[in-house]
């Protein structure tokens, strides 16, 4: 599988954002998919999950309430909706997928097989 994420660039603090991760191919067979963050001079951060159902989903605590991950369909892209976004929020953005996770591990890079080439996000004040 192969993911392109989209939708990065420059945007004022207090506004908001849409990044999408597109699938190269058939990604239903995939059980989970989440955004990761990785901000200069910072290792990789989780920022959201979803599962396969599209219902389930859980957030880092850095951005809970204020974005939202979705997916319409099995086969879809993902989106991130981010908004009140704060400088923090500054980072490249990548998008991953995996068949298989372990649930206790589903917060981790290392958990995912398949991931975006990231797309940056700049927030300024």
């Amino acid at each position: 599988v192969q993911l392109q994420a989209s939708g990065g660039g420059f945007v004022q603090a207090g506004n908001s954002l849409r990044l999408s991760c597109a699938a190269s191919e058939r990604s239903s067979s995939t059980v989970i998919v989440a955004w990761f963050r990785q901000a200069p001079g910072k290792e990789r951060e989780f920022v959201a999950g979803l599962w396969r159902s599209r219902v389930n989903s859980w957030y880092a605590d850095s951005v809970k309430g204020r974005f939202t991950i979705s997916r319409d369909s099995a086969e879809g892209p993902v989106s991130l909706q981010m908004n009140m976004v704060k400088q923090e929020d500054t980072a490249v953005y990548y998008c991953a997928m995996s068949r298989t996770v372990i649930y206790s591990t589903r917060d981790r890079p290392e958990s995912y097989a398949y991931w975006g080439q990231g797309t940056l996000v700049t927030v300024s004040s």
